[in-house]
């Protein structure tokens, strides 16, 4: 059975969080803002001001540490509302979307930067207080609406667009896997021809305008590549990774999260260098790799354990990398059965490869 799933609103534009006064209220009658500091400070009054306008009552509360179960009860217990508003990157969001659930609340999205594509999708991360993945979890719905301000996108720092650069173009290629070896979709049914067109038509905006939505990138002033970016590594990449699936990219940001010197890298840095190891592991030709590593180049994405911050990784670096990527459930969704030893050494072939 197929099965697409998707936001109930989203909009998009310079100014966007003007209309999320009315966006709320048709929503509820009480807000949360759920953010980092840094990002509550930004928006907090000007949302206030916003749904003083509307009658919505409005409170705010800062994230402390990492999205974990425990952080996420705690603000639960200490807050009411039935709307909840996920601002920031992806911490924000997923704590915002954790918070919502918890609360039985309506979910509206601020992405405050275009690193990923989680503001679309019913799926966020727990973590442990020390940024180790404990477990991908879902709200019940996508959220109720997405409102992507592209001038404040715009001010975000550039290597968060590089980021989300990178978790959009694998999307593409992973749905190809994912449907080839009849695996689920992230709301357990089959991929539409809708989705997997999202993910494909993701990766040829990407590839066009990526370079020069990058030039304006931290200059607050959105232009019209920047904007056709945005919706790519935010509703193009969002519904054509739920709709279609995950395969090996996203399964190993499992196994890059269990190394040190990988973990702290960006979401989307992770997966875009493991996209590489699915495409070595696809036997894709010669000219193909030159390809895509000339896009990394330009783009500033990582073709390399070095890139990704592991010199001259150890055999016991690349077994934990690979052991954390096969016990992950995406690998199964991949045109044949893999075993450690497979992504061993389509890691240390992609090393060679520079």
């Amino acid at each position: 059975m197929k099965i697409l799933g998707a936001p109930g609103l989203y909009v998009q534009g310079p100014g966007a969080i003007g209309r999320i006064g009315d966006i709320v209220a048709s929503l509820g009658t009480r807000a949360l803002l759920i953010a980092d500091t840094h990002v509550e400070r930004m928006v907090a009054p000007r949302l206030a001001e916003q749904l003083a306008a509307v009658g919505v009552a409005f409170s705010s509360a800062a994230l402390a540490g990492e999205v974990t179960p425990g952080n996420i009860a705690k603000l639960a217990v200490e807050h009411r509302a039935d709307v909840v508003i996920a601002a920031g990157g992806g911490k924000g969001v997923d704590a915002g979307k954790a918070v919502s659930r918890e609360l039985g609340a309506r979910l509206v999205t601020l992405p405050t930067a275009a690193s990923n594509d989680g503001p679309t999708s019913r799926v966020f991360i727990f973590y442990d207080d020390n940024h180790k993945l404990l477990s991908a979890e879902r709200i019940p719905r996508n959220p109720d609406a997405v409102i992507v301000d592209t001038q404040i996108l715009a001010g975000a720092p550039r290597h968060l667009l590089v980021s989300g650069i990178g978790d959009a173009l694998v999307k593409r290629y992973e749905a190809a896997q994912c449907v080839g070896a009849g695996g689920l979709n992230m709301f357990g049914g089959r991929a539409t021809v809708a989705s997997v067109s999202l993910a494909n038509v993701c990766e040829q905006v990407l590839r066009e305008h990526a370079v020069n939505a990058l030039a304006v990138a931290g200059s607050g002033e959105p232009d019209e590549a920047f904007e056709k970016v945005i919706e790519a590594c935010i509703l193009l990449a969002g519904l054509g990774f739920e709709g279609s699936g995950l395969s090996i990219a996203h399964a190993m940001t499992r196994g890059l999260s269990a190394v040190p010197a990988t973990a702290e890298a960006l979401h989307g840095r992770q997966v875009a260098y493991a996209l590489l190891v699915q495409f070595v592991l696809e036997n894709r030709s010669h000219s193909f790799m030159g390809d895509q590593f000339a896009f990394y180049a330009a783009v500033g994405l990582p073709a390399s354990l070095a890139e990704l911050g592991l010199s001259q990784p150890d055999t016991d670096e690349l077994r934990t990398i690979a052991k954390h990527t096969h016990a992950a459930p995406h690998t199964r969704n991949f045109e044949r059965p893999l075993t450690e030893d497979d992504l061993i050494y389509a890691m240390r072939r992609l090393e060679r490869m520079h």
